[in-house]
């Protein structure tokens, strides 16, 4: 699932989102490390020299070339003007930056580059577009199976880069509502909670983003089924989008998109406001 179109109505599923999804681009990433290579070696020029116009070390550009690390669009632009290579690189990028993304997700990631809108409940850990780094490699670390600690790399860099949608011109609309027990989950401890603590204080302040709690003593909740989120794209089509123990549904019926914003609507009138959410998150932070 790597694009959302509007061919038929319904639900599209992806599964097995472990160890196979992760690896499910990597004849794409080698297949771009082998183009990188033969043109370095074409320009004549060693890794360590190739990695200092580029901005990187000797032992990043193996990485690239032996398909154990993926390039970020940017760099594979430099990398492009470097070697002269006159688009043979650049035409990799969209591909490259696919296989970043496990495959259960990478219809989501589309969307989200032209999202307009964005509104996403949450009851077992922080949004990834909302994660610090250290909060990322936490959660990341507790996955079982375990990840291996390239696929980490890939996927803490990958969300980072998600997180442009904060400050994106012209700024989408986006709304996060999460259970009060996703801030008091001390994952990775107490310092890493109380930096995730202090970032969304920080990203609360965005004029685009609008940052609510629902908390535990809250009596109803039209949140019951779980967490979720809905997308509107630049051309106004609604989709929700579901994830829990290695599978994932990307809705594309207009109905059933409808009906998930119509319930996000009633989960928000439910929680904090966004002022009293901000002055809620403050007290637990000073709980820690």
């Amino acid at each position: 699932m790597t694009e959302v179109t509007d061919a038929g109505a319904g639900a599209v599923v992806a599964g097995d989102a472990g160890q196979a999804a992760d690896t499910s681009g990597q004849g794409v990433v080698t297949a771009f490390g082998q183009t990188l290579k033969t043109l370095r070696v074409r320009a004549g020029l060693e890794r360590e020299e190739f990695g200092r116009r580029i901005g990187y070390s000797a032992s990043t550009v193996a990485s690239y070339e032996q398909g154990r690390r993926i390039p970020s669009p940017r760099t594979i632009e430099r990398a492009d003007e470097v070697l002269d290579a006159g688009g043979l690189l650049t035409v990799w990028k969209e591909q490259v930056e696919r296989a970043q993304y496990p495959v259960f997700f990478q219809g989501m990631a589309a969307l989200e580059k032209t999202a307009i809108e964005l509104l996403s409940y949450d009851t077992l850990v922080v949004k990834g577009l909302l994660q610090t780094e250290e909060y990322m490699r936490a959660v990341l670390a507790m996955r079982r199976p375990p990840l291996d600690q390239e696929t980490i790399e890939q996927r803490v860099a990958a969300r980072l880069a998600r997180q442009d949608i904060l400050d994106r011109r012209p700024a989408p609309l986006l709304s996060f509502v999460m259970d009060e027990s996703v801030l008091r989950r001390r994952l990775g401890g107490k310092d890493v909670l109380r930096g995730q603590l202090e970032h969304l204080l920080l990203v609360g302040q965005k004029r685009n983003v609008e940052i609510q709690i629902s908390p535990l003593a809250c009596e109803e909740s039209a949140g019951v089924d779980g967490p979720f989120t809905v997308v509107t794209r630049d051309d106004g089509k609604k989709f929700a989008y579901t994830e829990a123990q290695g599978t994932s549904t990307l809705q594309t019926d207009p109905q059933q998109a409808a009906l998930a914003a119509a319930r996000y609507g009633i989960i928000r009138s439910q929680a904090l406001t966004p002022r009293e959410s901000l002055e809620f998150t403050e007290r637990l932070l000073g709980e820690l």
